[in-house]
C-alpha cells in the first residue's frame, strides 16, 4: 500500500538521504519525492512511499524520525505518485473544453496540492452555494462561510464555528483562494492533515488565478 508521508528535516545536504536510507531498512519503497517548502534551514518534503504488505504506516515514523532533526507531519494513505507538472496539464484540459472548465478545474485540483476534496463556492445576498465539486467532496449545496468575499488566498481555522461537524471530526485542514473574483472561492480540504504550508497556498494562488485567466471570468 502507498502512503504519504511529509517531513521536516534539516536542509542539509545529506539529510534525505539518511530518510531514504532508514525507510529503506525497514521495506519502504520511495516512489516519488516533492520539496515543498525550505527556509531557515529547514525543508519541508512529501514522499511517497510503498510498504510491503502488513507493515503498519506507524513503522514509517520511526524509522524517519531515527534520523536526526526529522519530524515527520503526517502519514495518510495515498494513491499514486506526486506528479509536479500536473498543473500544465490541468491548464491544458480546462482550455480545450471551457465550457466544463469548472468542473474539470475542480476535480483536479486535490491531485496537485495533495488534498482529499475541492469545492467551488460563490457568494451573494443569500449565502455561499456550491458551483463545483470534486468526486470525493462533501455532499453540501449551501455552506455559511463568513470570511466571503476573500480577497487572497490563506489558510483557514478547521476549528471554527462555520466548519461543518463532520470536517472537525476528521480534522480536516482547510486552505481557499479567490477564483478570478473575490466572491467566487475555491476551497480545499485534506482530512486528517497535513497542514497546507505557505508554499502550497501560494502554489493553489498562483494556480486558480491561471485559470481564471483560461476561463476568461
Amino acid at each position: 500500500m502507498s502512503f504519504l508521508i511529509r517531513v521536516q528535516l534539516p536542509d542539509i545536504p545529506g539529510t534525505l538521504g539518511a530518510v531514504a536510507t532508514a525507510l529503506g531498512s525497514i521495506g519502504a519503497d520511495i516512489l516519488s519525492v516533492d520539496v515543498v517548502e525550505r527556509g531557515s534551514g529547514v525543508a519541508i518534503d512529501d514522499l511517497v512511499v510503498e510498504l510491503p504488505k502488513g507493515r503498519l504506516p506507524d513503522v514509517l515514523i520511526t524509522a524517519a524520525e531515527s534520523v536526526t532533526g526529522v519530524e515527520v507531519d503526517a502519514v495518510r494513505p495515498y494513491a499514486g505518485v506526486l506528479d509536479t507538472h500536473r498543473e500544465l496539464e490541468l491548464v491544458e484540459e480546462v482550455a480545450a473544453t471551457p465550457d466544463e472548465g469548472l468542473d474539470i478545474f475542480t476535480e483536479g485540483v486535490p491531485k496537485i496540492v495533495r488534498a482529499g476534496w475541492a469545492l467551488v463556492v460563490a457568494s451573494d445576498t443569500a449565502g455561499a452555494h456550491r458551483l463545483a465539486s470534486s468526486t470525493a467532496a462533501p455532499e453540501i449545496q449551501t455552506l455559511d462561510l463568513p470570511w466571503m468575499p476573500l480577497a487572497r488566498a490563506t489558510v483557514l481555522d478547521g476549528e471554527e464555528s462555520w466548519v461543518p461537524e463532520t470536517w472537525q471530526q476528521l480534522g480536516t485542514e482547510l486552505a481557499a483562494t479567490p477564483l478570478g473574483k473575490p466572491d467566487r472561492v475555491l476551497l480545499v480540504g485534506r482530512p486528517g492533515g497535513p497542514m497546507f504550508r505557505a508554499a502550497e497556498v501560494a502554489r493553489l494562488a498562483h494556480l486558480a488565478g491561471i485559470i481564471a485567466v483560461v476561463l476568461n471570468d
